[in-house]
């Protein structure tokens, strides 16, 4: 990275609460709506961002994080689908608890997801993200979900999607990655 180039830096939001997000349960493809809770904390994000500019902002195309993106004040937020939930594929809908009653100590991080995405699926979909941003450079925005998110950093700081499990992410906050000189780095979490 050319010293004298502006750093990228990607600021992450997670949707809103939905039912599901509330309830402890593996959401990926099921296209659920924000609960109230989830709309009113959502909207509460806009004016955290009156004074901030990005070059770019982005969002998952699930109606969860394209909505947080609109209450939080970019109805415009380009839709991009490599954002999307880490694919769960028979644990959709279903608690980690119920899980483990079969798959003892199972986890998105150390466990496959029967008919759903392998952690190398997930990488090779962050890394066009973080492509894209690094490419464009400036500041990025990105309305996703949990596990993805979690995921793209661990991706953004040169770690393995598993890495990911260090880094709890709860609905509605803003996470901020950037760098320290060339290294690429945690800047701000849950906040």
């Amino acid at each position: 990275m050319d010293p004298e180039e502006p750093t990228p830096e990607l600021w992450l939001v997670r949707h809103g609460e939905t039912e599901w997000s509330r309830d402890g349960l593996h959401t990926s493809t099921t296209d659920i709506p924000l609960t109230e809770r989830g709309i009113e904390v959502a909207r509460g994000l806009h004016e955290r961002f009156l004074d901030e500019k990005f070059d770019l902002v982005l969002t998952s195309p699930r109606q969860r994080a394209r909505r947080t993106a609109e209450l939080a004040g970019f109805p415009d937020a380009e839709v991009d689908r490599d954002l999307v939930e880490w694919d769960y594929g028979k644990y959709e809908g279903v608690s980690t608890s119920e899980i483990r009653e079969t798959v003892p100590g199972w986890t998105v991080w150390s466990h496959p997801c029967p008919d759903g995405e392998t952690a190398d699926d997930v990488t090779r979909r962050l890394d066009r993200v973080i492509a894209k941003i690094r490419l464009r450079g400036g500041r990025a925005l990105v309305f996703g979900h949990g596990h993805a998110l979690r995921a793209l950093t661990a991706r953004w700081l040169t770690q393995p999607v598993d890495e990911g499990r260090f880094f709890r992410l709860d609905t509605a906050t803003i996470s901020t990655l950037g760098y320290e000189r060339e290294s690429p780095v945690l800047l701000r979490w849950n906040s």
